[in-house]
């Protein structure tokens, strides 16, 4: 672990996710670090991140986060495909690494701005679905690629129905990888707030960001807490199928290599 520091601002950086906090603004930017594999989520990245966000619970000087990925080909591509995740043996239950790596899930009610470049698929849709709000480049694609693989888009599909309307979530997850959503969709359709030219996704979170630590931080945390409520007991109901449905509908690991191998270049988007 490292650490340097600078014109009040300071950073840390772990395997896989780099913190940079800036104690004039109150903003930390919170950087998914693994551009070579897509800034797809290993276990050691995925314990990182949870740890990440329980730190910043402590950090008085943090007033509003903004969540991004490096590189410009990817926010983040989901779990790692090379993850091995072992699985108890029973149909009523279901590990799944992903569930913890969202600031909400670690208990963090500071407001998170997620800044998109790229494809955001999957798995990214964990990290998107407990943002306030998302902040996409001009380039962003978002889709969710389960159904071609033969895995159930559970937890994928509870979290976007909170953002999108419901047929939206359903074509997405059900298309595939044959379909990608672009930015301006995905803004059409109340996925995204805002879409900037490639390359300034960033500077635009940041900018919203500060503005939001600016202003008294119990209003804020409270405002962020009132928003959440207003969805927390219907998500939480179908988070509590999400485990059944992935058992009972997912094909064997072997299976899902199988054609995750056979799969064709080519989408469209829309």
């Amino acid at each position: 672990m490292s650490a340097g520091g600078g014109d009040g601002a300071d950073g840390v950086r772990v395997e896989g996710v780099r913190v940079e906090r800036d104690k004039e603004t109150g903003v930390a930017v919170v950087t998914l670090d693994r551009p070579e594999r897509l800034n797809a989520i290993d276990l050691g990245t995925a314990a990182r991140l949870a740890a990440v966000w329980r730190a910043l619970r402590f950090d008085e000087s943090v007033r509003a986060v903004v969540l991004t990925g490096a590189g410009d080909r990817a926010f983040c591509t989901g779990i790692d495909r090379g993850a091995e995740v072992p699985q108890p043996p029973s149909p009523y239950s279901v590990d799944d690494p992903l569930l913890s790596i969202g600031p909400k899930a670690n208990d963090l009610w500071k407001p998170v701005i997620t800044a998109v470049r790229g494809m955001a698929c999957g798995g990214a849709f964990y990290l998107l679905g407990e943002a306030e709000f998302v902040v996409a480049a001009e380039d962003a694609t978002f889709f969710d690629p389960h159904t071609t693989y033969g895995m159930v888009s559970a937890y994928e599909t509870v979290f976007m129905a909170q953002r999108m309307p419901c047929g939206e979530v359903a074509r997405m997850a059900l298309m595939g990888t044959a379909e990608r959503l672009s930015a301006r969709r995905a803004y059409e359709t109340g996925l995204v707030s805002e879409v900037v030219p490639s390359g300034e996704e960033v500077a635009a979170a940041v900018r919203a960001a500060e503005v939001i630590a600016s202003h008294p931080t119990a209003a804020v945390q409270g405002t962020v807490r009132a928003v959440w409520a207003a969805t927390e007991g219907a998500r939480g109901r179908a988070l509590a199928q999400a485990p059944q449905l992935v058992a009972l509908g997912n094909l064997p690991p072997d299976r899902q290599a199988e054609l995750f191998a056979a799969r064709r270049p080519g989408f469209r988007t829309r």
